[in-house]
Parts: C-alpha cells; structure tokens; sequence
C-alpha cells in the first residue's frame, strides 16, 4: 500500500492535479469567505463552509476521474491488476493520496480562521467540528469519485457521473424525508453547527467504505476476467 500511496502522491504533487484542486477550492472558498465576513458582516468561519461543500461537490472530480479510468485508458491498468500487490493495497493508496491533498487543501482554509482570530474571537470549538465534519464529507466524495473511475476509462464520463450523482444528493430530502439519511449534505448541515451526531459519523464512515470496497470488487470482477 505504502509503495501506491507515494506513487499517487507523487503524481498529484509532481502534475498540475493536485496544485489545481488545491488553487480551485481555495479562490472559491476565499471568494465565499469575503462575501460571507465582509460583506454580510457575520464574523464566523463555519458560515464559509455551509456554500464549501458546494465547492467540494465540482472540483472533487479533478482528484478522482483519473484514479482508475487513466490506468485503463494508458493500458497500464493489466499491470496494475497483476502486480503482486493485492487490490485493498492498491485501492486504499490511491485513497489515502487523495486525501492527503484534501487535508492539504483544508489546511489552506486556517489562513482565514487567523484572519477571524485577529479581528475577532470565533468560536474555535465550532470550527474544528465544522473542519471534521468537512474531513468526513471529503472522504465520502472522493470514495464515490474513485469508484466512478474504475467502472468507465473515460475521465469525463467519470467525473460527470461523479458530480451529477452528488447533485441527485442534493435533492434527496426534497422528494421524501426518509431520503434525508441517504443525503451527504443534509448529513453535513450540522457539523457547522457545532454538533456532532454519532449517527451522522457512522453514515459517513459506512458511505466511505460502502464505496472503497465496491470499487475493489469491480477491479476484482476485472481481473478475474482477464
């Protein structure tokens, strides 16, 4: 695992990948985090992170589409399969590299929780329950990324899939409130608050294996065809 996870690493730090996906989130959330203190005056920086997760839902795809369809695409994707690694290994180090850059991309949001702290005093409880609550969403949305990348070796029909699947989320609650637990944001809605829910978490962390594993068992199916 530890020799795929330096080898994606690498790829996202030594490519343009990883440098967008950090400069996107991070102009966008500075434009949100202007709008939201200076503008309507309301000095906390959980607010910003209420519209972040909008940002995280479009900009995702550029860590995940290329995880597993590129390997196809290349032709690099038998290799892969065959090597003496086992597909858990592979699956999870490509996983972990991606949320390295994500807890990259977070620590680039605290500049503007020390531009809160020294013109105010925000609620610092509050705020490391919304940086984990946006950790656990993160995870579950580059989970489901990297699962729409290894069933397609098309990298826009991954990301596609990738993001309209996480905008049908949106719209969950709106047909019937049962849908409300199987929709990531209304999960997330609370952790801004300051409140952590164990049933919330669990959800999270199940989503986020739900997809590691399925994505596991689609290489599995392959390789064993091959």
């Amino acid at each position: 695992m530890l020799a795929v996870f330096k080898k994606e690493l690498k790829s996202y730090l030594l490519s343009p990948i990883g440098y967008i996906f950090i400069g996107l989130f991070t102009l966008m959330f500075s434009l949100l985090f202007y709008i939201t203190v200076f503008k309507n005056n309301y000095v906390y920086f959980q607010y910003a992170f209420y519209d972040a997760a909008t940002i995280l839902t479009f900009v995702t795809p550029v860590l995940t589409m290329r995880m597993f369809s590129e390997e196809r695409r290349n032709g690099t994707e038998q290799l892969l399969l065959t090597s003496p690694r086992s597909l858990v290994s592979i699956v999870l180090g490509k996983f972990l590299a991606a949320m390295v850059i994500i807890v990259l991309t977070i620590c680039c949001t605290l500049i503007h929780l020390a531009i809160l702290c020294h013109f105010g005093s925000p609620d610092l409880k509050v705020a490391v329950v919304t940086l984990f609550g946006f950790f656990l969403l993160s995870s579950a949305y580059v989970s489901f990324g990297m699962f729409a990348s290894s069933v397609t070796e098309n990298q826009i029909i991954a990301s596609v899939l990738t993001i309209g699947v996480f905008i049908a989320m949106w719209f969950l609650p709106n047909l019937n409130n049962v849908f409300s637990m199987f929709s990531l944001m209304s999960m997330y809605t609370n952790f801004p608050s300051g409140v952590i829910a164990l049933d919330e978490v669990v959800m999270f962390v199940s989503f986020t294996i739900l997809f590691i594993l399925l994505t596991i068992v689609i290489l599995q199916r392959r390789k064993s065809v091959k």
